[in-house]
């Protein structure tokens, strides 16, 4: 979720510690490491200071993992609390431990996902249910601040909201399969291996990614109904040389760890200089692909000469992107 939605959460909880009474709830130290425990796996957005590539292959990897969620986190935090504030803990521990886990749990449920299961397992966990920017989920966290404001129990109202909360997510579980299921009877002469089903910020738009055994199509939803607006083709195996050369790339790497689903073009820019390109095909927006990897390639030494993995909207900026990379 986003900073402001994991925030918010983290206020809630700090209403729900109301009913613990060796806490006082609304002290700056309470408050401070439980707002803090919400936010702190995402510490891990400083390594976009660095690059795209160690960005995407690290954010909602290890600081999302079993280790630091149950362990390290907690640990942590609960030290400072106690060093810094004073606070119990054990309490410290049990609340600050609710709130990380929370973070990551919510977390699983949108289309980027996370390796919650790491060290056990790597794969990335991506539902892809609820937008990362969820509108009706931030409006019902600030209905309840404003609650608690007028008077009513941050502990009932917390118990209430999560309620809500969770009739909402399996309702759009079952808008998901509702729309999985349609793509299926729209393609009726496909054998379709995979549907990715993706939500935006939109309530009933969501982005659609059918995998057949030819060809992707990509589309959108818009209250049910399905356009595809590309068909790709899928292509052969790229050239075995080209792959050598262009598989140990960070910039590669990354992208072909984080992303899904994608399709690639290879384009020759001159006698001696050829472009592999990358792009993810689950984020289409106003007919444009903006998560790509692109590399240009030396063709005779098969030497990378520029690389370049990240979130660009226009070819003009990618390119700039792409030589001052």
């Amino acid at each position: 979720m986003d900073t402001l939605t994991h925030t918010l959460m983290g206020g809630t909880i700090v209403g729900l510690a109301a009913m613990d009474p060796a806490i006082d709830p609304l002290s700056v130290g309470f408050i401070t490491t439980v707002v803090g425990a919400s936010l702190v796996p995402d510490v891990d957005t400083i390594m976009k200071m660095k690059n795209n590539a160690v960005y995407i292959t690290h954010h909602r990897g290890i600081t999302h993992s079993l280790p630091f969620t149950f362990f390290i986190w907690p640990v942590l935090l609960t030290a400072l609390s106690v060093l810094l504030f004073d606070l119990p803990a054990l309490n410290m521990y049990l609340w600050i431990q609710f709130a990380v886990f929370l973070h990551v749990f919510v977390d699983i449920f949108n289309s980027y996902g996370t390796q919650a299961l790491r060290p056990i397992n790597n794969t990335w966990i991506q539902l892809g249910v609820i937008n990362t920017v969820d509108i009706p989920i931030i409006i019902m966290h600030v209905l309840y601040f404003i609650l608690w404001f007028l008077g009513m129990s941050p502990v009932a109202l917390f118990f209430i909201l999560y309620g809500v909360m969770l009739v909402y997510y399996i309702a759009r579980a079952g808008m998901q399969r509702f729309i999985n299921r349609k793509v299926e009877r729209q393609l009726p002469g496909e054998y379709i291996t995979r549907v990715f089903c993706m939500p935006t910020i939109h309530f009933f738009e969501w982005r659609l990614v059918a995998v057949t055994q030819n060809a992707y199509y990509v589309g959108r939803s818009f209250r049910g109904n399905i356009i595809f607006y590309d068909r790709f083709n899928k292509s052969a195996r790229i050239d075995e040389e080209l792959f050598e050369a262009v598989k140990k790339d960070l910039n590669f790497k990354a992208f072909t760890f984080f992303s899904s689903i994608y399709r690639y073009e290879v384009k020759e820019l001159s006698e001696d200089l050829a472009e592999i390109r990358y792009v993810d095909l689950r984020y289409l927006k106003d007919g444009h692909y903006p998560f790509v990897c692109i590399m240009q390639i030396d063709k005779n030494d098969k030497e990378i000469i520029h690389s370049y993995t990240g979130w660009v909207f226009s070819e003009s900026k990618l390119q700039r992107k792409l030589i001052n990379n």
